[in-house]
């Protein structure tokens, strides 16, 4: 399947897929030997194939196909301001001109070479035809797969924002109830937690923004935590070994903060000695490497189905932004509960 490069935001808006790419020339090149074969076999009779016509019309199908897919790559920023059928009659003119191009040209070589000249407008009639439905089919392919990647986009995009705003309720119960906490006891620790409240939902409320640096999504777990620290005091050690470099890795919002919360909601709120979480990361290759380490929930303690539900909405928005390339897995090693991000290195240049 040939697509379109959806990584490229500046790329032109046309139902065509960029010709120019080695992998569209590959499979157009295999599709069009394909066909031909096709053609081969048919015409085989007695025979399996007609080697024949086989080794010709690959030829003059190869060199008609790369030659269309040429001049199409090379007017791909003109054809993407035109509307949809203007591109369409364009591009059926560009291949029916190409492939009588050829034509005559393969119809006058195989006449000199035989000592005689004729123009065998049949066989050229049916080139054309041949070109004009194969084209009109491809086309029309071509079309679909857009509409369908583009209805695509949108589902993905309506996901995303359904799968971050279920965080939003949960956040916003568990940073109230820590405010109400400190209101009575330390009025002024109070105040300053609606104020770090304040960023913090100033900065994941921006529901638009689909990627963020990680050094972002950093500032918004130390504000998160500082809120923690005030309530929990000595029972809350926090601890941080952050790789050097990485701080533009594109990471989703409110990725990070809700492992910390469920870190710290089912591994230390229940501990009457609390304890300690780490939160490291790593550039391994092409892959960047978030953990959150946090001490196993006490004994007689049961994990809820809260902390299940936030793993899942990470991971499916995760994979809804990155695909296979992103993972997160949990695991238990030396009585901790460590659950393990792994992001392709992708560096988010944010400009003002």
């Amino acid at each position: 399947m040939i697509s379109q490069d959806t990584d490229n935001p500046k790329a032109p808006d046309l139902y065509i897929p960029d010709l120019c790419r080695v992998r569209a020339v590959f499979l157009l090149l295999v599709t069009t030997e394909l066909v031909v074969l096709l053609f081969a076999l048919i015409r085989g009779d007695n025979r399996w194939i007609d080697w024949d016509f086989f080794g010709l019309a690959s030829l003059f199908s190869q060199w008609a196909v790369l030659t269309c897919a040429a001049l199409i790559c090379s007017l791909r920023s003109w054809l993407a301001r035109l509307s949809v059928p203007q591109v369409t009659l364009t591009v059926m003119f560009i291949i029916q001109l190409d492939v009588l191009l050829f034509s005559l040209f393969a119809n006058g070589l195989l006449q000199w070479s035989a000592w005689h000249f004729a123009w065998n407008w049949r066989a050229i009639g049916h080139n054309l035809l041949i070109a004009l439905i194969v084209s009109g089919i491809v086309l029309r392919y071509f079309f679909l797969q857009f509409q369908w990647r583009r209805q695509k986009q949108a589902e993905l995009s309506a996901r995303l924002t359904a799968l971050q705003a279920r965080i939003h309720p949960h956040f916003l119960f568990n940073s109230m109830n820590t405010i109400a906490s400190l209101i009575a006891t330390r009025p002024a620790l109070a105040e300053d937690v609606v104020l770090d409240l304040s960023e913090l939902f100033r900065a994941s409320l921006r529901t638009q923004e689909r990627l963020i640096p990680l050094d972002e999504e950093i500032a918004l777990c130390r504000r998160y935590l500082h809120i923690e620290q005030l309530r929990l005091a000595e029972r809350l050690t926090v601890e941080w070994s952050l790789a050097p470099g990485i701080g533009h890795q594109a990471i989703p919002p409110l990725t990070l903060q809700p492992l910390l919360e469920n870190a710290i909601y089912h591994g230390i709120q229940p501990r009457p000695d609390g304890g300690r979480i780490h939160i490291e990361t790593q550039h391994q290759g092409n892959a960047v490497y978030i953990l959150v380490h946090n001490p196993l929930p006490a004994a007689g303690q049961r994990s809820s189905s809260g902390n299940r539900i936030a793993l899942d909405n990470i991971r499916a928005r995760l994979a809804t932004l990155f695909g296979e390339q992103a993972v997160l897995k949990t695991s238990r090693p030396n009585d901790e509960f460590t659950v393990t991000i792994r992001l392709p290195w992708r560096p988010l240049n944010k400009t003002a």
